[in-house]
């Protein structure tokens, strides 16, 4: 799986429409660019990832050949297709790997001509925003506004581009605030996958636009890998990728053993077939990262080790991957080197500004660093970026542990509660954690389920293997944590 940059399918588009020559590094900057500035390397860069998408690579040069002092030219063979205009043929593409993407100009649908700025930057900034995602192939912009004020079918546009899903919506002014509707859909069936709708006061409009499209761009992310895993799901011979989106809907589902388990399957079964999988092994270092965040009894520092290894190998590789920088920022945290990993976490977000549980971690680090009042509001943040993200419920036993650490018990167990109501495979700690708070309430009866909860989860578990399973050296963190292991005694916690 390729991410692709917009400008990445503006670049085979040109190269296919004038492959009867050699195309000039000029020419390219003055069709791709519009005449700007681009170093040798950048357009490399995008050669190579149009190489890339299409199958080819520098060494074959099947489909993309380069004539040395010259320029590029495209060699292979194209089959014509009518084009979105319904004038002159253009080159239709075969499906790349998948899940790919076109998103369609969106409709102004206000009285307001004067609208039509806004609706085309939320087009652009969530294009933007869904290139910059690992894993989805995404039209660029310039092709994908030439469909603007056209009404042509989406399977045609399916066609056209070689894509498989179309992203497609409105904005409608009315009064102070604006309403955006968007919907997927898969190009090939038509059929409706997801949809949603935004409303929002006028009072920031560009501020609006960046949190549409970045909320827009977490949410599609979950949804297309949904859609692929069923898909995949359905497959006779499933490929490498395939069963990588096995994995990651297992993801979505839960930190449970159970879902993380058969997660790591699939994860293993895709670098069997493809060793070079980069997904499938950041994968397998997110399950050895999460179970070693988790406090499970067992085998907690060889799944970090193994999980810091992985990482380290992809990002050798690499260098720019965001959630590998992350998962190796939560390894950190939860070594004893939080403030390298709040680091690693915020390199993370500067490579993918949607990448909402980067927030979170910081924020538990904060907490590690002696620090938890800060915790809620990096929690805030990732929800304000993605608030209905799968990973959620991890988000709320954040800033329910911060709250513990703060002796602020109600509020913890508020956390907690939300967390088990989101989603009921939370990992064994979040119920001894609440019944810590709870016994600190004076709530017993209550505190004493919370644990046998969490007993039944990890029997094993014992208030030794807490206090043993500290990520941090500092101070303050750890007298916190002495108040919680005397609420998980007094709430029935055997000591071990």
């Amino acid at each position: 799986m390729v991410a692709i940059a917009p400008k990445v399918f503006d670049l085979l588009d040109y190269l296919i429409g004038n492959r009867e020559r050699v195309v000039s590094k000029d020419d390219l900057i003055k069709a791709i660019w519009q005449g700007r500035v681009v170093s040798d390397v950048a357009l490399t860069t995008r050669l190579n990832a149009a190489r890339k998408a299409i199958g080819d690579s520098g060494d074959e040069q099947r489909l993309i050949r380069t004539f040395p002092r010259k320029g590029v030219r495209f060699i292979g063979t194209v089959h014509e297709t009518s084009g979105p205009a319904g004038g002159s043929p253009q080159p239709g593409f075969a499906i790349p790997d998948k899940p790919s993407l076109v998103v369609l100009p969106f409709t102004n649908l206000s009285p307001d001509p004067e609208q039509e700025y806004f609706v085309d930057g939320v087009t652009e900034s969530l294009t933007t925003d869904l290139s910059r995602m690992v894993g989805i192939f995404v039209i660029g912009r310039n092709t994908a506004f030439t469909y603007k004020g056209k009404h042509v079918g989406l399977q045609q546009i399916g066609r056209e581009l070689g894509v498989r899903y179309v992203l497609e919506g409105s904005v409608q002014r009315s009064g102070s605030r604006m309403r955006i509707n968007v919907q997927l859909i898969d190009a090939e069936s038509g059929n409706h996958l997801w949809a949603e709708r935004f409303d929002k006061t006028l009072a920031d409009l560009f501020d609006m636009q960046d949190e549409i499209g970045a909320r827009l761009a977490n949410q599609l992310g979950t949804e297309l890998v949904t859609a692929e895993a069923r898909r995949a799901a359905r497959a006779p011979h499933p490929d490498s990728m395939d069963l990588y989106f096995q994995g990651m809907a297992n993801v979505h589902r839960g930190s449970d053993p159970a879902n993380l388990s058969q997660a790591r399957n699939y994860f293993e079964q895709a670098l069997g077939l493809d060793s070079g999988n980069v997904e499938a092994m950041v994968g397998v270092a997110f399950v050895d990262a999460i179970r070693g965040t988790s406090m499970q009894t067992g085998d907690r520092t060889a799944r970090l080790l193994a999980a810091e290894q992985s990482l380290t190998k992809v990002l050798a590789y690499v260098p720019n991957h965001a959630l590998a920088h992350c998962l190796l920022g939560v390894v950190q945290i939860f070594t004893k080197r939080a403030a390298q990993g709040i680091a690693a976490c915020e390199r993370a977000l500067a490579l993918d500004r949607n990448l909402a549980s980067a927030y979170a971690w910081i924020g538990l680090g904060k907490c590690y660093l002696g620090r938890a009042e800060e915790t809620e509001a990096h929690v805030i943040e990732a929800f304000r970026l993605s608030p209905r993200d799968n990973r959620a419920f991890s988000w709320m036993n954040t800033a329910g542990v911060a709250q513990s650490y703060l002796a602020a018990d109600e509020a913890a167990a508020c956390w907690f509660k939300r967390s088990i109501e989101t989603n009921r495979n939370v990992a064994a700690f979040v119920h001894f954690y609440l019944a810590a708070a709870l016994a600190h309430l004076e709530r017993i009866e209550e505190a004493q389920a919370s644990v046998q909860a969490g007993l039944a989860l990890d029997p094993d578990f014992t208030l030794s293997h807490f206090l043993a399973s500290a990520p941090t050296d500092n101070p303050t963190c750890l007298a916190q944590r002495a108040r919680i292991a005397e609420g998980m005694r007094k709430a029935g916690l055997p000591n071990g």
